[in-house]
């Protein structure tokens, strides 16, 4: 069985250059290791450093040099709208602060099918609908995707180092 241990971000790649298709709804694209059933009926061991959301557009690089498109399958899921900008914004800190995968567009904000939560958004009068559509929610900041924040610290502590001649000498205040 072949493995896929690359991703290519969608967008940095050419779809017509898949050979074979991978379809799943959020869960099965949320991985880091297991075997993917593919569109041709092939199979194929995704082995990933670490756990990640496959994204619609996505292609995994497997080891013989194959690439597989990733595509979101719809799945039902609840459609949040407001009165206005300013609700939607309230709205969409009320979700953030409860850590909720959300996919944000100007005139609505996606989530999964959470009773709770279409409780809580009636509640600040905003208004929840069931929708089918394809779930592909913001990526987090620490999701591992940008490495933006592991890679200002290793950079500020090599500034460091070399500003100030600290060899073999670690200071306090950089633990991660």
């Amino acid at each position: 069985m072949k493995r896929c241990t690359d991703i290519l971000t969608g967008g940095t790649w050419d779809p017509a250059h898949a050979t074979d298709r991978f379809r799943g709804d959020y869960e099965a694209r949320h991985r880091r290791r297991m075997v993917l059933d593919l569109a041709s009926g092939d199979r194929v061991m995704l082995d990933l450093p670490q756990a990640r959301l496959l994204r619609q557009g996505d292609g995994l690089r497997c080891d013989d040099g194959s690439i597989i498109l990733v595509e979101a399958e719809p799945e039902t899921l609840l459609e949040v709208t407001a009165h206005g900008p300013l609700h939607l914004l309230r709205l969409a800190w009320h979700l953030g602060n409860r850590h909720l995968p959300a996919m944000i567009a100007p005139d609505r904000i996606l989530i999964r099918q959470d009773h709770v939560i279409a409780a809580m958004v009636s509640g600040l009068g905003g208004h929840v609908r069931e929708i089918r559509a394809p779930f592909d929610p913001e990526s987090g900041a620490y999701d591992g995707q940008g490495h933006d924040h592991g890679h200002g610290h290793s950079h500020d502590h090599e500034h460091d180092h070399a500003d100030h001649g600290h060899h073999g000498h670690h200071g306090g205040g950089h633990h991660h």
